[in-house]
């Protein structure tokens, strides 16, 4: 026919097919057109075209669908032609379809519903949206409408796009979403400088963007944000305010998704304040600091005074943040100090420092002006003041003013070349730095001649001073004289005597306390140069004196008590009889304790608290107190050489006199030993304990009362090993009882093992209770010896090991036979092979018939059979073979059997008369059990008689047998169910007339 050149075109509609033809030659009346499904062939629609349309569309289709067209064209003279072609609509896309993470980080669940019309199937592509690339391609099944994407990067967005397949068409819906983000970790917050803190943190790469929100802990205000991409692992914020707290939070975000992170707060350094100054204030031995706030915030200010030249730290005060200065009370007069100033904020600190300062010195004290006995000369003398040194001025009254200077350390000055009975003053003054004491001032006399060796004595007195003296060599008319405190310069005492006293004793005094006594020789209105004695009365000794350990191990502490009277200071010797150093210390009088530090630890100490007034001292009583002893380390038990000892090892700490090693058992805390052991070893061995026990030992350390405990140590002795071992066949089972003595001590249990000899697989093993005797070794080979070896477990630990070899008991031969092969001579013997094992075989052979002795053979264990020879013709014999191993035998059941006998010899017939034939032989060999004689009718070669006869028999004769007849006589041995006959031997018995004759 003519063709029409066919095409089908959907023009992009899923649910509509155009087809177009090319018009025949000659054209066409008009065409008829049909759609049918592809497959079915149902006609689905059915259309008409006049003449001049070459195209025909078909609407309402099923998308995805495939159908076939056939066109008819009406030519000229009702003529026709037609053409037909397949074709498919285009799919549709999905519907609804959704792209989800779920919160999760390396997932993206995708779903959607079915594309209406038919398809092939569907086409995922997973795109990573930002470097474009494809991370997914996968086909799906026409049903499927779920597909989970895992692995995916966290915090990045992905583009899907799903096709519909249909033929070689598609049509394609796409969608775009993000994966969860994930958390960056370890977030640190740590200061640059006082005015930045650094951020860092790791894992930043599973979010798109990171979010950080640095607040203000102070203002609770937030100070900075900030946004920034992936990738980003630290930043620092600038511009911050030094000693200032902050806060750092820090979140993730990618798309939708925002998730909550670390956070951290850290400080900014502080800055340090400034001109830092100290300077005196108005109130007497008081020093002010002050400073200038720097930029800022701080916690408080640290401020420290430290005194002298070496910086000794005096005072510690912490003051708010807001302050600016602070006053420091109560110091030393005359002494120099320095501050420091130092900003906490946090953990952080800024210093600065002062310059040095001084407070007002005092002038000193126990002022005295006296001649020293000569009227020409006055001495000057003062206690120590502290400063730097003191200034002096000296003249008689109304006159011109002599000064001087002298260094700190000087007490005293003596002017020469003065005018006897003369008033002078004198002043002396403490300098401090730029300071200077008001002066102390005092008058004295030139003396006249003095009286001569005055003397004050306490004479061992503590409450009393007796005052002596030679009488002036001008002479007098009498002495006055007054007792003064040197110290306070206080009278104590006015006295006039007469000329004739030569001593006068003063009584009430306080003790330990320094007196003056001035005297002078006096002469009318005039008054000898003064004499002068000083001394102190007797201190008394301290009480209460103590020395207490501190809990300290390097560490006592001394109290005392201070007794009545008065103190120049206290000395404390401290010594041990161990060291030969000691420590020496004095403190002042108002002291009344003393730690002494970096002592030895487990020594004895003694202290001595001596009071000194004066030149003169009184000491304690000895206290005495020991240091706590360091605790033993690296305690260490081991079990000993034998079973009943334990190896107990430390390293000593120092200190401590002696060591107690305590055992107790494990299980108990009552102590069962308590061993006393010297300082210096470092090593015990406990013998006479139980073995295979569990012990906890503690070592304690001890220095006089006290004790300190090393940690505990846990040990084990090693159980003694099973006593009587044995290992016995069961007779009814191949199996091995393995017996033993419990021995002596204690023990967790037993470990087992269990070897075949001369076999290369592992031994078996097996535990058994402490309180097991025996075990039962089961499902062993017969006939075959096992290595069982035994050990006591304790801990760790086992005992020496106990061997003994058994055996099992070998398995009885079975099927044992024994046959005759025909001969009178031979018996053979043959068995089948028992499981297992064996040393050999023994086989017996045993004559029933005879008093023989029993045959006896050895075999080998692989040996299956027999042949027995030389054996005796018709007799009985039994066979039983016995499997061997050690000194253990099974054996077979007994089987019997016979040997041929032997045919009788030297048969003779003899008819003795008419009606009797007598039968006799000799028997061959031992004979035979029985012997059966059968007597034949030569005529008839019938039996006419048969006798059998015990084996001892040797003839018989037959009777009523019919005279003068031919018999036939054959003899046969029997020996069980075997026999042997003799030839058949004939004879005639007697005529009658024969036997007439």
């Amino acid at each position: 026919g003519t063709l029409l050149n066919l095409s089908v075109s959907d023009h992009g509609r899923s649910d509509s097919l155009l087809l177009s033809w090319d018009e025949p030659e000659g054209g066409a009346e008009g065409y008829s057109l049909t759609l049918s499904s592809l497959g079915l062939g149902t006609l689905l629609q059915n259309g008409s075209a006049g003449p001049n349309i070459t195209s025909f569309w078909f609407h309402g289709l099923t998308p995805g669908m495939r159908y076939k067209i056939e066109v008819t064209a009406t030519l000229a003279c009702m003529e026709t032609t037609s053409q037909a072609v397949t074709a498919q609509t285009s799919p549709s896309p999905v519907r609804n379809l959704s792209l989800s993470s779920g919160g999760r980080s390396a997932v993206l669940h995708a779903s959607w519903v079915h594309a209406r019309g038919q398809r092939d199937g569907y086409h995922l592509a997973l795109y990573h949206s930002d470097s474009q690339t494809l991370v997914r391609n996968a086909s799906v099944l026409p049903n499927a409408s779920t597909f989970l994407f895992d692995g995916l990067l966290a915090g990045s967005e992905y583009a899907l796009k799903v096709s519909t397949l249909a033929g070689s068409s598609q049509a394609s819906t796409s969608i775009h979403q993000w994966t969860a983000p994930s958390i960056p970790t370890q977030l640190r917050l740590s200061p640059g400088s006082s005015t930045s803190l650094v951020a860092s943190w790791v894992g930043a790469r599973g979010a798109a963007w990171l979010h950080l929100a640095l607040h203000n802990l102070l203002t609770q205000t937030v100070t900075t944000t900030l946004s920034a991409r992936r990738g980003l692992t630290s930043y620092t914020f600038q511009h911050l305010h030094p000693g200032t707290q902050y806060w750092l939070g820090l979140s993730a975000t990618a798309g939708p998704y925002t998730v909550g992170g670390p956070n951290a707060t850290a400080w900014t350094y502080p800055l340090s304040p400034g001109n830092v100054t100290l300077s005196s204030s108005e109130e007497q031995s008081s020093l002010q600091a002050r400073w200038s706030t720097p930029a800022g915030e701080r916690d408080f200010y640290l401020v420290t005074l430290q005194e002298g030249e070496d910086g000794a730290l005096t005072r510690n005060i912490s003051v708010g943040g807001d302050n600016d200065h602070v006053t420091f009370h109560g110091l030393s007069p005359g002494k120099r100090y320095s501050v420091q100033v130092m900003a906490v904020a946090g953990p952080y600190r800024a210093s600065a420092r002062s310059t040095t300062a001084w407070t007002q010195p005092l002038a000193p004290s126990g002022v005295s002006l006296s001649s020293q006995g000569s009227p020409y000369s006055l001495l000057a003398s003062w206690e120590e003041a502290m400063g730097e040194g003191y200034v002096l001025a000296f003249s008689p009254m109304e006159h011109l003013v002599k000064n001087s200077s002298l260094l700190r350390g000087v007490t005293n000055f003596t002017y020469e070349g003065l005018c006897p009975g003369t008033l002078y003053t004198f002043e002396v003054s403490t300098m401090a730095g730029p300071y200077t004491s008001t002066p102390r001032r005092i008058t004295s006399w030139t003396y006249p001649l003095p009286l001569e060796q005055l003397t004050l004595s306490n004479q061992g007195h503590s409450t009393s001073l007796q005052a002596s003296w030679r009488a002036a060599p001008s002479g007098s008319t009498g002495y006055t004289g007054t007792l003064w405190e040197t110290k306070s310069q206080e009278r104590v005492r006015n006295m006039t005597l007469g000329n004739n006293w030569t001593n006068v004793t003063f009584e009430d005094l306080v003790p330990g306390r320094q007196y003056t006594l001035k005297m002078a020789a006096m002469a009318g209105p005039y008054r000898s140069p003064v004499r002068s004695a000083t001394d102190w009365t007797y201190p008394l000794a301290p009480a209460g004196v103590t020395l207490t350990n501190t809990r300290h191990p390097l560490g006592l502490s001394a109290f005392w008590d201070k007794a009545a009277g008065d103190v120049d200071q206290f000395h404390l010797q401290l010594y041990s009889k161990s060291h030969p150093a000691q420590r020496n210390i004095s403190v002042g009088p108002n002291t009344h304790n003393f730690t002494f530090l970096g002592l030895s630890p487990g020594i004895q100490y003694f202290l001595k608290v001596t009071v000194l007034a004066g030149p003169y001292r009184s000491s304690s009583h000895f206290a005495t107190e020991w240091t706590y002893p360091l605790s033993l380390a690296n305690v260490s038990v081991q079990p000993g050489r034998r079973p009943q000892e334990l190896h107990v090892s430390w390293v000593e700490s120092g200190g401590g006199r002696d060591h107690f090693v305590q055992l107790s058992v494990a299980e108990s805390l009552s102590i069962i030993r308590n061993v006393s052991i010297p300082r210096g070893v470092t090593q015990l061995d406990l013998e006479g304990l139980v073995p295979g026990s569990r012990y906890r030992v503690e070592i304690i350390s001890q220095a006089g009362p006290h004790r300190t405990s090393s940690q505990t140590a846990i040990g084990y002795t090693v159980p003694l090993p099973p006593l009587s071992l044995s290992a016995s066949p069961v007779s009814t089972a191949w199996a091995l009882v393995v017996h033993w003595e419990t021995p002596p001590g204690q023990r967790d249990g037993y470990l087992l093992s269990m070897h075949e000899e001369g076999s290369s697989a592992p031994a078996r093993t097996l535990e058994a209770g402490k309180d097991s005797t025996n075990v039962t070794l089961a499902r062993l080979a017969p006939g075959t010896c096992y290595l069982v070896g035994i050990w006591a477990v304790a801990g760790p630990y086992r005992s020496l090991p106990k061997n003994v070899t058994g055996c099992t008991v070998p398995a009885a031969p079975t099927n044992l036979s024994l046959t005759n092969p025909g001969s009178s001579s031979e018996l053979y013997t043959c068995w089948n092979k028992p499981r297992g094992g064996r040393d050999h075989y023994r086989v017996i052979l045993y004559s029933l018939s005879t008093q023989s002795r029993d045959r006896v053979q050895t075999l080998s264990p692989d040996a299956q059979n027999i042949t027995w020879t030389h054996l005796e013709a018709g007799s009985r014999f039994a066979v039983q073979v016995t499997a061997v191993k050690g000194s253990f035998e099974a054996s077979s059941t007994n089987v019997t059997q016979w040997t041929h006998p032997l045919a009788p010899a030297n048969l003779t017939l003899g008819s003795p008369s008419a009606s009797t034939l007598q039968v006799s032989w000799a028997a061959m060999g031992r004979g035979a059990e029985d012997y059966v004689v059968d007597v034949y009718d030569t005529a008839s070669s019938s039996r006419v008689g048969r006798m059998v006869l015990g084996g001892d028999a040797r003839s018989h004769t037959f009777r009523n047998l019919s005279p003068g007849t031919r018999y036939s006589v054959a003899v046969r041995a029997t020996a069980g169910p075997f026999h042997t006959s003799t030839p058949n031997l004939t004879h005639c018995t007697r005529e009658y007339d024969a036997l007439l004759a």
